[in-house]
């Protein structure tokens, strides 16, 4: 285990998005963290929850929680390390009845869980943006929270804290916050410092660079990749944070993956506009202000950041029907391998006219040749295969399948020597949902949050 500065607290990112790999929290263990923070929502995901609770009420959270805290509740239980998530999604209360319902029978008794609400403005429409859809018409709209919420279940003496949508960093923040007494900036609380928010910036970075699972310890990494270690066996990163916001950001000793100044730095700036104001709920950070030292062994310092006041707003995300969709993807060996997956698109499209078939969209990709790059893509006169892609929208589920329908024969009946369908299973419409942002007073949401706590 590596040694900690005196005071530190010890940070854990033990989950990049809805989907990652837990046994990394495994690895994590072993540095004994007093957080691990798992950060399973990414921009999109709480439109895949919609989906689930669309088929069963029920659900809303992230269904792999259970995978993660079968390994973490071992740690939790013997008092050595606390949970922070915002797995809960678009029902938070569902993940703390899916704990409740197997509490006995893991052992579990004695637990404290804290939930974090108040993200969701679906059933307070005063507050949805103007540019937003009736509520009638939408699937969910969640607010981005900060830090408070989190907090206090931590001050309540929570084990585990669940919360729905938060801003991503602020789960590695709060534990920050909580242990070190920084200030938050709150109506009845005294004026804010200089250094009251650089500590919160701090934290801020501290949340970003963790936040991403192995992003920082060489996932994210574009200069000499190859020479990762175990790349097999990522590391996920830890971070030790003093009081004064000084963090050293480091992996664990036996895991692979590599911590230092260019997978530090290349994930720092990853997902961020404008580097002079990274925008939170709790803080606007400035990138540019960061100091990282690499010390070598996995081990990288950062300080010296500075922030200032946040805007006062909330980002909200919300959803609305928008459609189907349907896919179906074929390969095309040489020669004129671009050639034939360019014909199979046109007569593709045109089978589907002849049959009568209304599409709201066609989207046609050739990976290979420009999928990834589009028009800028480098001429190739005759690669030795390529993949061809199609995509439609329909107002219904069922035009999709007739367009579907239309495309599948072609895997015999077109004039395409080489076709073969790259995807064995006949295409299945899936619904669409637009996705909307806006922002609203922070203020107002505040108002609604509220924090629950249960014992098992």
């Amino acid at each position: 285990m590596r040694p900690r500065p005196d005071g530190a607290v010890r940070v854990a990112g033990g989950q990049g998005f809805y989907g990652d790999d837990p046994s990394g929290v495994a690895d994590l263990l072993t540095e004994q963290p007093d957080y691990v923070c798992l950060e399973a929502l990414a921009e999109l995901t709480l439109a895949i929850l919609a989906k689930d609770r669309q088929r069963d009420e029920a659900l809303g959270y992230t269904r792999d929680l259970p995978l993660y805290l079968m390994q973490l509740l071992p740690a939790v239980l013997a008092g050595g390390t606390k949970v922070i998530t915002n797995a809960g999604g678009i029902n938070p209360l569902g993940a703390l009845k899916l704990l409740q319902a197997s509490a006995e029978h893991f052992g579990l008794t004695g637990l404290k869980v804290a939930v974090v609400l108040g993200d969701d403005i679906l059933g307070r429409p005063e507050l949805l943006p103007q540019e937003f859809p009736p509520p009638a018409d939408l699937q969910f709209a969640n607010a981005y929270l900060g830090v408070a919420g989190i907090v206090e279940g931590l001050q309540q003496g929570a084990d585990v804290v669940i919360t729905g949508r938060v801003a991503d960093a602020a789960l590695f923040l709060a534990p920050l916050v909580h242990e070190h007494g920084w200030a938050l900036d709150t109506p009845d609380g005294p004026p804010m410092t200089q250094q009251d928010w650089d500590r919160l910036a701090a934290g801020t970075v501290v949340g970003h660079l963790l936040e991403c699972s192995g992003q920082s310890t060489g996932g994210n990494n574009a200069g000499e990749w190859w020479t990762t270690p175990d790349p097999w066996r990522y590391a996920f990163p830890l971070a030790d944070v003093t009081a004064d916001g000084t963090a050293h950001v480091f992996t664990p000793e036996v895991a692979g993956g590599r911590c230092d100044f260019d997978t530090v730095r290349q994930q720092l700036l990853y997902e961020v506009g404008d580097p002079t104001s990274y925008l939170t709920p709790d803080v606007v950070v400035d990138m540019t202000s960061v100091r990282l030292s690499d010390l070598g062994e996995d081990r990288v310092r950062v300080d010296e950041v500075v922030g200032r006041a946040a805007t006062g707003s909330y980002k909200v995300v919300g959803a609305s029907r928008n459609g189907y969709a349907a896919d179906a993807s074929f390969a095309f060996g040489w020669p004129d391998a671009p050639a034939k997956a360019r014909s199979a698109a046109r007569i593709a499209r045109k089978r589907i006219a002849e049959a009568g078939i209304d599409l709201l969209d066609w989207h046609v990709e050739l990976f290979g040749v420009d999928a990834l790059h589009g028009p800028a893509a480098p001429a190739d006169p005759d690669p030795a295969e390529v993949v061809l892609r199609l995509a439609w929208k329909t107002a219904d589920a069922d035009a999709a399948m007739r367009a579907a329908r239309q495309i599948i024969p072609m895997a015999l009946s077109a004039p395409m020597p080489g076709l073969t369908p790259a995807n064995r299973a006949r295409p299945k419409p899936s619904s669409l949902l637009r996705i909307h942002t806006g922002l609203v007073d922070a203020a107002a949401v505040e108002s609604g949050r509220r924090v629950v706590l249960e014992t098992l």
